[in-house]
């Protein structure tokens, strides 16, 4: 068995062609460019819209399965507290995210002048905005600000809750047990059940499997584990059949095997693919607001022609891409991400030094908290 590596290129062009097709969907369900490449190419443009969606499942598995790398490698419960871990993945999600969703404010109201469309989204509240910053906007019912984004609120919500069950489980297979427990109610009940979409239990059952792909990945008997996962995650789609989460145990099953084997850190060496995975998550964040301002420059123009629909798709793809490139290296990035976090913490410290030199300011602020 392979040793945990820093890179894992399989991985990487999973995220990377996950990322392209989530941006290929939305090209292909909103906006006038969607409905005329529809007439030009009714086939492609129904399987994206129809299938294309699926591919959110290579990002929850994969989720899982990274989180249980960091977590819980060797299947051991967490000791201390959980909640500076929630904490640090709040900031990692969330400093890009709050920038993307500026961009998607100011995308839909330049849109707004050029088309009525209803794939524009309200103008925003302050109260709407709040929602989206604490990754409640779902939770507590307001319209989304941009496409995709209740997968950032999913996201934290499931890392939030397998910490807390790795936590609980201070024995070293009581806490992988809590997991899988867990996924498996999930597989079995709350994934059936569309009134659980605002929640991480919906969507634990990819998540679990995985966090369950990465442990089974590390014991003798490999052949065996698997087995036991398919028969389980078979059993629940002869109850109720899934393809998302068919197509989940498969991608569970390919990671782990590819541990063993060491292919996940070995293949597929191609930098272009591992260039993709490194900023997927930009990418997912900016694309629509881009997608939605080509949408609007289409309509503005005036040509419905297949040409100009198709010349419009590959327009507002390849955007979204550099996009997300500038995104990546200007917000996202390791470096960008440490700038504003410093940026920020000076500015809440000058904003400190400001309450103790004027009196009584202090106390007025403590007050309205």
């Amino acid at each position: 068995m392979s040793q945990p590596s820093s890179r894992m290129p399989l991985i990487d062009a999973f995220k990377g062609i996950a990322a392209q097709l989530v941006v290929l969907h939305h090209l292909s369900a909103y906006g006038p460019l969607s409905r005329a490449a529809q007439q030009a190419m009714p086939g492609l443009m129904g399987w994206l819209n129809d299938y294309a969606r699926l591919a959110v499942q290579v990002f929850l598995v994969i989720g899982g399965f990274l989180a249980a790398r960091a977590l819980s490698s060797h299947g051991q419960g967490l000791v201390s507290s959980p909640l500076p871990l929630i904490w640090k993945r709040y900031l990692r999600l969330v400093i890009p995210y709050l920038a993307a969703i500026g961009l998607a404010i100011v995308g839909a109201a330049i849109a707004d002048h050029w088309m009525d469309d209803e794939s524009i989204p309200e103008r925003a509240t302050l109260t709407q905005w709040l929602a989206h910053a604490l990754l409640l906007q779902n939770v507590l019912g307001f319209a989304a600000l941009s496409a995709g984004v209740w997968y950032i609120a999913i996201d934290f919500q499931l890392f939030a809750l397998m910490t807390f069950l790795l936590w609980s489980g201070h024995f070293r297979y009581l806490a992988p047990a809590l997991v899988i427990a867990l996924a498996t109610a999930a597989l079995f009940w709350f994934n059936r059940d569309a009134s659980w979409d605002n929640w991480a239990l919906y969507f634990f059952a990819s998540y679990g499997l995985g966090a369950t792909a990465w442990w089974a990945s590390g014991r003798k008997q490999l052949v065996a584990w698997f087995g036991v996962i398919a028969t389980v995650v078979i059993a629940a789609l002869i109850l109720d059949f899934r393809l998302r989460i068919l197509l989940a145990l498969l991608i569970a099953l390919t990671l782990g095997f590819s541990r063993r084997s060491g292919l996940l850190e070995r293949w597929p060496n191609a930098r272009p693919l591992a260039f993709l995975g490194q900023i997927s998550y930009s990418v997912f964040l900016v694309h629509f607001p881009i997608c939605l301002l080509a949408n609007a420059l289409f309509a503005k123009l005036g040509d419905t022609s297949a040409s100009a629909a198709i010349f419009g798709l590959l327009f507002a793809w390849t955007a979204s891409l550099a996009g997300g490139i500038l995104f990546y290296r200007k917000i996202e990035s390791p470096a960008a991400s440490q700038r504003i976090t410093d940026r920020l913490g000076a500015f809440f410290n000058k904003l400190r030094e400001l309450t103790r030199k004027v009196p009584g300011l202090t106390t007025l602020l403590t007050r309205r908290v």
